[in-house]
């Protein structure tokens, strides 16, 4: 099936094509039918699998479709959140490619940069807003939004919303929304915690599920080393060199070990930057655009980047930790093997992370293979030690946060750039990060 056959017009036909896309993925042939219905709609999918058209480009035939109500100046009438910067400017780039030959305005606002020329932009009126929620509230607080006139919502990444600790910002943001309204939520799993949200959020809603729950696309090529802690970098540096990686995105637990780490592999001659929640807006921006261009060979991250990175066709994931959190690591090897493209994720593993290694495993349902590269086996000798964040799976987190979380609280807006302190109620509230 083709995208003529969805329903969509002419004018968004002709992005999309420009966009060199021909076929649907099996989340757009589900989903777009269901929003074009007006149905609200509860959508799981692996990430690279083209999710983010599939709410973007329904969204931009209805509004298309149906005039604005409101005379005089325009008030927005779509809004999608989303937990990171990256992910919403991301999100953006797509809207505004789609809506090319379309009369909508687009905007998109998050914390990190100046609010007073997001205020003005806003003042001028627009039909389809991105945003991250804590910016949004600035945003609304200073009037400079008016949120009445919404007719579709988006959550986007609503898992990672939660586990960010967006909760509390979300109840604030609903409660400003008309009641009758289309809402679309799209989450890398259905967990309780999301159908708990999706039940309080949805009326009657369509389920799509394209996916295994919490499962690796199959176009990864996915391989575990077994390192002693103190030669990872050594064995790293090898792998790079004589694989002649051009583009490689590695995973660290830590912003201290991120950052380390690039001023590692940079004194070894391999061009890094680090990027993660106390990197400024601008860093983080122009580290990802030099990764992009291939200025430089490595980007080291947080799992503050483990969603929102949509970098094409990028061949290879390292973790150099695992993450303390197994969902975690599905959703940073996603970066590599999307849409049609493969990608190789090899996690290099010290005998710390051996039960990291199991948790994951589990949640795969699967062993990970073994690879071994000679002169670099793990000395039996060692004892594992303490991980230093220490590890909480999801019943902790509900209690006090990963380490990734207590590492990023921040809110991610102009006011309190770097940090809101933990706020929790109930069992979905979570440590927040940075936006």
């Amino acid at each position: 099936m083709s995208f003529k056959n969805l329903g969509l017009s002419a004018e968004i036909l002709r992005a999309v094509e420009e966009q060199g896309y021909r076929e649907p993925t099996p989340i757009q042939l589900q989903a777009i039918p269901m929003v074009l219905a007006g149905r609200d709609l509860m959508a799981s999918a692996q990430t690279g699998t083209g999710k983010t058209a599939g709410f973007t480009l329904p969204l931009l035939q209805l509004l298309s479709q149906h005039k604005q109500l409101t005379k005089g100046r325009r008030l927005v009438r779509a809004m999608i959140l989303t937990p990171t910067r990256e992910l919403a400017a991301q999100i953006s780039e797509n809207v505004d490619a789609y809506s090319k030959y379309l009369r909508l305005r687009s905007f998109v606002v998050f914390g990190g940069v100046s609010i007073n020329p997001q205020m003005i932009k806003l003042r001028g009126g627009v039909d389809i807003l991105v945003a991250t929620p804590g910016r949004l509230l600035d945003l609304e607080h200073q009037n400079a939004v008016n949120l009445s006139k919404i007719e579709i919502l988006v959550l986007d990444e609503a898992d990672r919303m939660l586990d960010m600790g967006f909760i509390h910002d979300i109840r604030r943001v609903l409660a400003k929304l008309p009641a009758k309204r289309q809402t679309l939520l799209f989450s890398a799993t259905f967990s309780y915690d999301i159908k708990v949200l999706a039940n309080k959020l949805l009326h009657n809603p369509v389920s799509v599920e394209v996916a295994r729950r919490n499962t690796a696309s199959e176009q990864i090529e996915q391989s575990v080393h077994f390192v002693d802690k103190k030669r990872k970098l050594e064995l790293l540096s090898q792998m790079i060199g004589a694989g002649d990686w051009k583009q490689v995105l590695i995973f660290n637990r830590t912003k201290h070990g991120a950052n380390h780490l690039a001023e590692q592999l940079n004194n070894e001659g391999i061009t890094a930057a680090a990027i993660h929640g106390n990197k400024s807006q601008c860093a983080r921006t122009r580290a990802l655009a030099d990764f992009k261009e291939g200025k430089i060979r490595v980007l080291v991250a947080t799992d503050i980047a483990a969603r929102g990175l949509d970098i094409d066709q990028l061949p290879n994931v390292v973790n150099y930790e695992l993450p303390n959190v197994p969902e975690d690591y599905v959703h940073r090897i996603g970066r590599t093997g999307r849409a049609e493209s493969t990608g190789e994720a090899i996690s290099l593993v010290c005998v710390d992370e051996h039960k990291l290694l199991r948790d994951i495993e589990r949640l795969l349902k699967r062993e990970i293979p073994r690879i071994a590269l000679q002169g670099y086996e793990p000395d039996p000798t060692i004892k594992a030690e303490p991980i230093i964040n220490g590890r909480q799976g999801r019943g902790a987190m509900r209690g006090g946060g990963n380490s990734v979380q207590r590492e990023n609280r921040s809110g991610g807006n102009a006011a309190r750039p770097q940090g809101e302190g933990q706020r929790r109620s109930g069992a979905l509230s979570r440590g927040k990060q940075t936006e």
